[in-house]
């Protein structure tokens, strides 16, 4: 077991996940960059430095989760951070579609049931998925930390005031998935609070990259901080928490 310790960020060939991989590197750790695509996950890897190891790694797909669980264990014996970070906002964005078509097509009266299982596979049972195969490795850490990648688009309390900057476009989709990564946040907080594995949820804010089409209007360096500094914690830190870089969200 190598004293470095291992963080493995998914969905880390581009977007924010790849800036919380270069920053977590800078910060010591020897950096698994998971990637559905492997070629994809070498290329970012080289980008983030020789601290930086691709690894294949698809959340919707148990065996590769299982593959990678496998060859952490055997390679570093430990994990000391994972960021689930990997997430879809939709399945048939066109590139040319605006926002507010997109928005009508992802209604709760119209939604197709097939985009919202998609989105769901990814964003809410891949966090679950992942996070059960990584435990036992997390478990093997002196001090370990769970991140999972949210949004205040998911807060129920901001969303449900009818001021809610969000609640125009709370849907069944991405919005209500991000909703679930709450929830599962707060359950594996629940269970591990005694192990001393810290488990929080991160919001980037409204962050430019692929998942909205680069509409964004936050950097990857911005949307990055909060799950760093979340992945950081020390042993006073908290845990079962929502936050952004201005402090606490509503769940």
């Amino acid at each position: 077991m190598q004293d470095k310790p291992v963080a493995l960020v998914t969905g880390a060939n581009q977007g924010i996940g790849l800036q919380i991989a270069k920053d977590l590197a800078t910060h010591g750790f020897t950096v698994l960059v998971g990637s559905r695509n492997l070629e994809r996950g070498e290329a970012a890897a080289k980008e983030v430095g020789p601290d930086a190891l691709a690894i294949q790694l698809d959340v919707t797909d148990q065996a590769s989760i299982a593959a990678a669980a496998e060859r952490i264990r055997k390679d570093f014996g430990r994990l000391d951070v994972l960021v689930n970070n990997a997430a879809i906002s939709n399945t048939g964005m066109r590139p040319d579609m605006s926002f507010e078509e997109y928005v009508r097509l992802s209604r709760p009266s119209n939604v197709s049931l097939d985009e919202v299982r998609t989105i769901w596979e990814t964003n809410v049972f891949g966090v679950l998925a992942v996070t059960q195969a990584m435990l036992p490795l997390l478990r093997e850490a002196p001090a370990a930390r769970i991140v999972n990648m949210s949004s205040s688009v998911g807060s129920l309390t901001l969303n449900s005031d009818p001021a809610g900057h969000y609640r125009a476009i709370f849907v069944p989709g991405y919005s209500a998935s991000k909703t679930a990564v709450n929830a599962m946040t707060l359950a594996m907080a629940i269970e591990l609070e005694s192990t001393g594995i810290k488990v929080n949820a991160a919001c980037p804010g409204y962050t430019k990259t692929n998942l909205n089409n680069y509409m964004g209007t936050k950097t990857v360096e911005e949307g990055a901080r909060e799950p760093v500094r979340l992945a950081l914690l020390g042993p006073d830190g908290p845990t079962g928490t929502f936050s952004n870089t201005e402090g606490v969200i509503p769940w």
